[in-house]
């Protein structure tokens, strides 16, 4: 009844939600928060500026050799003419070039003659399949009239295609990938076909769950989704489905030790596990939503689903899989038998080498793993973060030739130019005052060019300052030049006479600042809050002040050292432009919250032990028992996360990198190593102020199996 209703409620579900993808927001989670400077500005220029509320697309034509500027203007005015004709492409709203506008000639074309720009405004969402079909035949109509110059077709419309169409089938690739490889690994960990398919149908049950009733909140708008969110989504739920899964079954195996009636033995197993497992999938639902508390959408949208997800897993972990598991019988550990299963939940001999380590000399077990976790950390003297959404793409892309040809002909500011508003009461049209700020502007810093005249509202209240900077418009160095530009702006204007100037700053640039901003505000406050949660969870769950402490410190060199390992791969070897701006937080949240679980899993069991068991015996036991299931979890749970690295989006392979080293970090080295050696150093203060209060008399050793 209990996998029916499961069954039952996916298909349900399934039937009267829209699919995922049809529901997906893409756009806002790459924008600052609405109350930001740059998203006032954008919309003053949106609403005062007919036609701007388009996305342009930017064709460049580059020519070779000594007829390079006749062939460039040639090929301008073929593509003009193609794309202002009755037979345009859809969503084309006009054509902007030497053809068109003549007095924009400084501006299109380049200053050795050999390159020009065609602006091609163009109405609709982005988001729409027709808005991408309409740049594709922008591309090809391109190409077809370019004769013997190079044509690339760039710019916002041309950056927001590309990246649908980088993100096109990887979920699939992603899918597919992550399903054969954790079901070798549970293959491998279980040695029976139908005990590694459990989890694998627990996890498709929660997706298709979660999936569902996710398309239907993110329909009503109650929350946001986008396609970042579902691909870690995805394996989100494989690592931590499968984790609990391994936990359940695993002490189900090691209850069938003593109890030969199975629904009597999973009953004690479920029981035993409760505690570690409802702390675990709390502990990341906590830390989701805490997400909420962010202003940056990127973060602020991220949790409610990621943590509906992780709500709904745990549900079917506590009752699909035992119901499952107890439906197929003793089949399920096929072909070894329930006799072989239930001994190999001792512990191998290797698990009895490492808590005889920790034993033997804790004091250098703790000073070798901290040492070694700093010098990691070392990695972060080459930390630094990228806003450039194109050099992202780790695939070719049409966007980033036309990005690169455009600054090496036009400049590295032209490809996006940043828009200077100024809005006062009085008519700014007038006298010396749109010269006077023009002219503050141009002598800036980091300033390549001023438009030649403003533009302005219809009632002159409001004036339009087009401003290039010499400097890539996505580095930390324009993004700090945005502050000085308003200043000046303010500055000249006020001199001018002009009386209660606002001064605002809209483009691309300007919206990167106020991201950065914001994202700052928010990984620092999250860093606390998140700490917060986890404390609070781990003070609960072991009744003990200290323990935490030197649990979440264990954590917190885990996070720096896997950051600093990441940012020297990526960055230093690999030579990314640095690491991802949300990459940081998002590996803090999860790194923590899932880092947690396998402390959470040892100390859990350490505390049962402590019942029968003096302290260094316990820890002792705690290691052995669950070294195995806990290891094993680790690698799926990493090997899940490693998969993001096939994704074409540098955001995803340093996230995916980020957290499959982390995991594993956690699992050989702070669970087994680490934490057992400070517990072996306190003794009976490991869990202060409780005290151990033993009730029976410790069982006799049991030998290890091999």
């Amino acid at each position: 009844m209990v996998v029916a209703l499961w069954v039952l409620i996916a298909g349900l579900l399934a039937g009267i939600a829209p699919t995922l993808e049809s529901v997906e927001d893409n756009a806002s989670a790459n924008l600052p928060p609405a109350a930001s400077d740059s998203m006032k500005a954008r919309d003053l220029v949106r609403a005062q500026l007919p036609g701007r509320e388009t996305t342009p697309a930017v064709v460049v034509v580059r020519g070779e050799g000594t007829g390079a500027a006749a062939d460039a203007g040639e090929a301008a005015a073929r593509i003009t003419s193609a794309l202002s004709g009755t037979a345009r492409p859809d969503h084309v709203e006009r054509v902007i070039s030497t053809v068109t506008a003549p007095g924009s000639a400084d501006e299109l074309v380049s200053p050795d003659r050999g390159a020009q720009l065609v602006v091609v405004p163009m109405t609709g969402s982005p988001s729409d399949a027709s808005f991408q079909d309409a740049v594709a035949e922008v591309r090809a109509l391109a190409a077809d009239r370019a004769g013997p110059t190079e044509v690339a077709v760039t710019g916002p419309a041309g950056i927001a295609t590309d990246t649908v169409k980088v993100f096109s089938g990887g979920d699939k690739v992603m899918l597919t990938g992550t399903i054969l490889l954790v079901l070798v690994i549970l293959l491998a960990i279980y040695r029976s076909p139908l005990m590694a398919l459990v989890p694998l149908l627990a996890v498709g049950v929660a997706m298709r769950v979660a999936e569902t009733a996710g398309a239907l909140l993110a329909d009503s708008g109650i929350i946001t989704v986008s396609s970042q969110t579902a691909s870690i989504m995805t394996v989100l739920l494989f690592g931590v489905g499968t984790d609990y899964a391994l936990i359940i079954t695993a002490r189900y195996r090691e209850a069938l030790l003593d109890e030969t009636d199975r629904p009597r033995a999973m009953r004690i197993a479920v029981e035993r596990t409760a505690e570690s497992v409802l702390a675990s999938a709390s502990t990341i639902v906590l830390a989701m939503f805490a997400l909420l508390v962010a202003v940056s959408p990127a973060l602020h949208g991220f949790g409610p689903y990621l943590a509906l997800g992780v709500a709904v897993m745990a549900l079917v972990a506590f009752t699909f899989v035992p119901a499952l598991v107890l439906l197929l019988g003793g089949s399920v550990f096929w072909p070894g038998g329930v006799a072989k299963a239930a001994a190999r939940s001792r512990g191998t001999r290797v698990w009895h080498r490492v808590a005889a380590l920790t034993a033997r000399a804790p004091v250098k077990v703790v000073t070798a793993g901290v040492a070694l976790l700093v010098v990691m950390s070392a990695g972060l003297l080459g930390y630094h973060e990228s806003f450039n959404t194109i050099s992202g793409f780790r695939a070719a892309t049409e966007s980033e030739r036309g990005q690169r040809i455009v600054q090496e002909e036009f400049g590295p500011g032209e490809i996006a130019p940043a828009t200077v508003v100024v809005r006062s009461r009085d008519d700014l049209r007038s006298g010396s005052v749109p010269g006077d700020i023009a002219t503050a502007l141009t002598r800036t810093d980091d300033v390549s060019r001023v438009a030649r005249h403003p533009r302005f509202a219809d009632d002159g209240r409001t004036a339009f300052y087009e401003v290039v900077l010499d400097l890539d418009p996505y580095g930390s160095k324009a993004l700090d030049a945005v502050e000085p530009l308003a200043q000046a702006a303010s500055d000249a204007a006020e001199a001018a006479g002009v009386r209660d100037a606002t001064v605002l700053v809209a483009g691309e640039t300007a919206q990167s600042a106020d991201i950065r901003s914001a994202l700052d505000r928010d990984t620092r406050l999250l860093v606390v809050l998140v700490l917060a949660l986890v404390t609070a969870v781990l003070m609960l769950l072991l009744r003990s002040l200290l323990a935490p402490l030197y649990l979440v410190a264990t954590l917190l060199l885990s996070f720096l050292a896997t950051l600093g390992v990441t940012t020297f791969l990526t960055v230093t070897v690999l030579g990314d432009d640095g690491i991802g701006n949300r990459v940081t937080a998002y590996v803090f949240v999860f790194l923590v919250a899932l880092g947690v679980d396998y402390n959470i899993f040892i100390m859990s069991r350490f505390k049962q032990e402590l019942r029968v068991l003096p302290p260094d015996r316990a820890i002792g036991t705690a290691l052995t028992r669950t070294g195995g299931v806990i290891s094993s979890a680790g690698l799926i749970l990493a090997a899940t996360f490693a998969v993001l690295m096939t994704q074409p989006i540098r955001e995803l392979f340093q996230f995916g990198f980020a957290m499959a080293f982390g995991v594993l970090l956690d699992t050989f080295l702070i669970r087994p190593l680490l934490v057992p050696a400070v517990v072996r150093l306190l003794g009976d203060r490991a869990l202060w102020p409780a005290r151990p209060r033993r009730t029976a008399a410790p069982p006799p050793a049991v030998a290890p199996a091999g």
